[in-house]
């Protein structure tokens, strides 16, 4: 494998693309003036390798590798190699089936950079391995051996001497990836005593409660499946218990419908006597309630004309009493008249002795004479009983007695008239309301009878007793007020 062609684009010297090709198989010379750019194509060969000591081509980092470092304009720049690999026996491993090998390596402002291998990305390591399976390693210090260096190899030490040879020999490269293996195989060690150690520590007694655990678990599944079984058992046998009540309900229900329908049958007969009593009783309640207000009528009218008549009676007794009073103080005036004029007498008789000579006293006495024959005349027709009238006073009296006694007799008379009449008002008011209680009694034995319609009946029979209570109003009203005022006193 040798190089057939060189494509420079933005390195160094090189703004525009460049290629370069017609290189010989065997030797090949780069001539030209100063300043020409002959150091930057083998700079651009020595870039393209992977040198990594950036000194060798005169540049402190990648982005100085840029043409101008990217003021011009270019900000990249590219070195293509395009190797001739016809010589399978020479070709790198891999790439045996290939004429041509073209490596590309571009580095961008920045620092950073790629490889393109046959136009595909590659990674730094496998280009590395790439070359190195031809014996191409840029790093190797004897690769390059530029001016001034032909002494130093001459006068170089066997260890030195053996190194050069190694490495052109090509197996410098093993002896570098057996060092990175041994490298590698050190760090992996570590690292494998570390996870022994996480495995000791850590994961080793995870594992340990996970198989206890796992032990526990099955013995819990064991046991739920268990617990499982079971409670089918138990549902089954109460599915058989229940279908077996159910089946038992199911015969009584039956049982209990025909007695529904018995007993509805019932309850229609018992609500068509209901019917009827109701009937009955509106009858009867109406027949009541008519003669227990004719019989009210009457009693009023009984009630009213002796009434009347207690109110003559304690008139004319009253009247009685004050004619009475008044004569008793008539009687007790006369009684003092006469003791007046008979003391009038025996001082005018007194007089009289004293005075016989005077004329005027002798008219006086004879005055006095005649008064006193008038005031015993009117004494003596006292005590006989005798007044002005055509009656005397002992007539008047005793017929003033007689009157307030037959006064007394018709007033208890018409007391017991009208006790009489309140008993028969008080025993027609209970009579009545025992009937619509009994009546009342009778509703509630049947208990069918709708809400609306035991509510109806309720109400009539409180309006209906209602009445009773207006006309016992009676005993509240003036006239009776009066009569037992009269009666207290």
């Amino acid at each position: 494998m040798y190089i057939k062609e060189i494509v420079i684009d933005g390195f160094k010297s090189y703004a525009h693309r460049t290629v370069i090709n017609g290189f010989d198989q065997h030797f090949n010379a780069i001539t030209g003036l100063n300043g020409s750019g002959k150091s930057n194509i083998l700079d651009a060969i020595c870039f393209l390798l992977g040198i990594t000591n950036l000194s060798q081509v005169r540049a402190g980092n990648l982005t100085e590798l840029v043409y101008k470092q990217g003021q011009a304009g270019v900000n990249k720049a590219s070195v293509t190699i395009v190797f001739n690999n016809e010589d399978e026996s020479k070709s790198p491993v891999g790439y045996e089936q290939c004429a041509e090998v073209t490596v590309t390596r571009q580095v961008l402002l920045g620092g950073k950079s790629k490889y393109l291998v046959n136009g595909r990305v590659a990674v730094v390591g496998q280009v590395q391995n790439l070359f190195h399976s031809v014996q191409l390693n840029v790093n190797n210090p004897h690769f390059l051996i530029m001016q001034g260096r032909i002494t130093k190899v001459l006068n170089m030490k066997p260890t030195e001497i053996l190194g050069m040879v190694e490495e052109t020999a090509g197996t410098r490269m093993y002896e570098m990836k057996k060092n990175s293996a041994l490298k590698t195989i050190e760090k992996k060690q570590t690292k494998v005593d570390e996870i022994n150690s996480i495995l000791a520590e850590e994961i080793t007694p995870k594992l340990e409660k996970l198989r206890n655990e796992k032990q526990h678990y099955l013995k819990w599944s064991k046991n739920n499946a268990d617990i499982e079984r079971m409670e089918r058992f138990v549902v089954a046998s109460e599915f058989l218990n229940a279908q077996n009540i159910l089946t038992k309900h199911n015969d009584e229900i039956s049982t209990l419908q025909a007695n529904i329908a018995s007993n509805q049958n019932d309850l229609a007969s018992i609500d068509k006597d209901i019917d009827q009593k109701e009937a009955s009783i509106k009858s009867l309640s109406s027949k009541i309630s008519d003669d227990f207000e004719v019989r009210h009528a009457k009693a009023r009218k009984n009630e009213e004309k002796l009434s009347k008549e207690f109110v003559k009676t304690t008139s004319t007794y009253q009247n009685c009493t004050k004619v009475l009073k008044i004569a008793q103080q008539e009687l007790e005036a006369a009684k003092a008249t006469l003791q007046e004029t008979t003391q009038s007498v025996s001082e005018k008789e007194l007089e009289i002795q004293n005075h016989s000579d005077n004329d005027i006293t002798q008219q006086e006495a004879i005055d006095a004479e005649r008064e006193v024959a008038r005031l015993q005349e009117e004494y003596q027709n006292i005590c006989a009983g005798i007044s002005k009238g055509d009656e005397t006073l002992p007539d008047q009296i005793s017929k003033a007695l007689s009157d307030s006694k037959a006064a007394d007799a018709r007033m208890k008379q018409a007391k017991m008239k009208f006790d009489h009449l309140s008993k028969e008002l008080k025993v027609g008011y209970r009579h009545s309301t025992y009937k619509f209680n009994h009546l009342d009694m009778f509703l509630c034995l049947f208990s069918t009878v709708s809400p609306n319609r035991r509510q109806k009946e309720r109400l009539k029979r409180s309006q209906r007793q209602q009445r009773p209570s207006q006309r016992r109003g009676i005993k509240s009203s003036p006239m009776w007020v009066t009569c037992k005022a009269v009666l207290t006193k």
